[in-house]
């Protein structure tokens, strides 16, 4: 049975200059458990992990992102504010809280913080990581395969925990509740594409809030050659690891 990994969508997060990559059920580490805000510069050495990163990754994205701990816990009018001397700078969150993280030297030499506009411990702060999505919505399986491979070898070298027990088995595509229900379908040369199941859950993984329609491609029953085709663009496409 597949277990979805919620590390891998997930967060990376500089404590003590460690990075620490995440798994189900454990959550932010707890230099932001009980804080409404972050050291920049934590932020910023997190997210140049993957820039510094030297081996391959052009399948890889990351982001900054703030996560509700409870299912409960909505994002609506939540906002992200790096604050210095120098600078007061407003951070925009999308649907999955996530934002484009900007690497400034003036905050970093100024300390600056990374507040939220909520109260203390009721969302998680980290970089999370993900497959690049394709506006034409086709996406090779064996493009896939080594998208989920990277991200594998990615926190495997970042992090010794991940060591060699664990292989990329599948991924899962995302896509926001409230829209029409996603087109998701497989294919191969010569054959009528099918159709893949969609149900409800966590657009990351190990998520508290599971109010996503997502669906989940094993690479098992798949033959060489074969395609992905998503009518819209997934908001997320995270790797599955057993």
């Amino acid at each position: 049975m597949i277990k979805q990994i919620s590390a891998v969508c997930a967060a990376l997060y500089l404590v003590a200059g460690a990075a620490l990559a995440q798994s189900p059920p454990v959550r932010a580490p707890d230099a932001a458990a009980g804080s409404d805000w972050v050291a920049y510069r934590d932020a910023y050495r997190a997210m140049i992990l993957l820039e510094k990163y030297g081996k391959p990754k052009q399948f890889l994205q990351h982001h900054y992102r703030v996560a509700p701990r409870d299912k409960a816990t909505a994002l609506d009018g939540v906002r992200l504010t790096i604050n210095s001397k120098s600078m007061h700078l407003n951070l925009v969150l999308d649907a999955l809280g996530r934002t484009a993280f900007p690497l400034s030297k003036a905050a970093y030499d100024d300390n600056a913080e990374i507040s939220i506009n909520r109260k203390a411990g009721l969302f998680e702060f980290g970089v999370w990581l993900s497959i690049v999505t394709r506006s034409d919505g086709v996406y090779e399986v064996a493009d896939l395969r080594t998208a989920c491979d990277q991200l594998l070898a990615y926190l495997r070298d970042i992090n010794s925990r991940w060591g060699g027990a664990k292989k990329c088995v599948g991924v899962q595509f995302a896509y926001a509740q409230g829209e029409a229900a996603p087109d998701v379908k497989w294919r191969q040369a010569e054959h009528a594409p099918m159709a893949l199941p969609v149900k409800d859950g966590p657009a990351y993984p190990g998520d508290a809030v599971n109010n996503f329609k997502v669906v989940a491609l094993s690479f098992a029953p798949l033959p060489a050659g074969a395609q992905v085709l998503s009518r819209s663009m997934p908001l997320a496409i995270t790797p599955l690891f057993e």
